[in-house]
């Protein structure tokens, strides 16, 4: 049986081999789907060992997803784009591919929630590796200009600077931040330790989209201060999770499965619903 695992540290709290086995089951394909968890100095062993002795594909998470972009054969362009991988495909002829399927994901999950991303003005907070991994997928949807704000902002400026040819993307300080935005996304990790971005609440109006790629039980803390402040549709990272994992088994089976189900099943595992 063909094998597949998620790297990580920490992964046990990982959902990947929950929303695999789902997709695996729907599809009719013969795989089984487990978690790694090596020292961060023992990764690049225990990626080799992995594929040494058959695997034939994995996820990749925090905090490894730069390294993996070192230690592929090959990228597909939106890892390169990205600077990170986070899905490696052994091909037919033996060699290690790596991709980036989070920006896909998240682009899917959006569109899914029926947001318009063409002709729009989006907010991306936060410079790291969800922000990077983002970018370029939101510039392919036409956006009229994509502003990118983080509390060091050399890095965001960095970041707008080397994304420059794909659209109208450009980098401001929180106190810049004015006008009307049409989607806020916020690629920051803040919300896992219950707090919030520099955000002032004047920019939050009734028609915004707000978008945590965070994601837990309850509302993240962004989620709920956006709707403190009068914003009606606020989503969180949990359908980017699984279609970003559809991204991923479409990758190494050839096969797309539906999200819909799966996700409302992740759901119930976690009490959501």
């Amino acid at each position: 049986m063909d094998r597949y695992l998620v790297f990580g540290h920490p992964v046990r709290h990982s959902k990947s081999p929950f929303i695999h086995t789902l997709f695996a089951r729907q599809t009719q394909q013969e795989l089984e789907y487990g978690l790694a968890e090596p020292a961060v100095d023992e990764f690049a062993q225990a990626l080799r060992t992995f594929f040494d002795q058959g695997g034939k594909g994995c996820n990749v998470t925090v905090p490894f997803k730069e390294l993996a972009f070192t230690l592929v054969d090959c990228l597909s362009p939106r890892a390169k784009r990205a600077g990170a991988v986070n899905t490696i495909k052994l091909t037919n002829d033996g060699v290690l591919l790596g991709d980036n399927t989070d920006g896909a994901g998240l682009v899917a999950d959006l569109k899914s929630h029926g947001v318009t991303l063409a002709d729009s003005r989006i907010l991306l907070l936060g410079a790291g590796g969800a922000a990077r991994g983002a970018l370029a997928p939101l510039l392919a949807e036409l956006p009229s200009e994509l502003v990118i704000a983080n509390r060091t902002h050399t890095k965001a400026q960095q970041l707008a600077a080397e994304f420059h040819d794909l659209g109208p993307v450009t980098a401001q300080t929180y106190e810049q931040l004015a006008g009307s935005f049409d989607l806020v996304i916020n690629s920051t990790s803040a919300s896992l330790q219950g707090e919030l971005p520099p955000l002032a609440p004047a920019l939050i109006h009734t028609d915004i989209a707000i978008y945590d790629m965070m994601y837990g039980a309850s509302d993240t803390a962004f989620i709920s201060w956006a709707k403190q402040h009068g914003a009606r549709q606020t989503m969180d990272g949990l359908g980017m999770l699984v279609e970003q994992a559809a991204e991923a088994f479409t990758v190494w089976r050839g096969i797309r499965p539906g999200t819909k189900q799966v996700l409302r099943e992740l759901k119930r595992n976690l009490g959501v619903i």
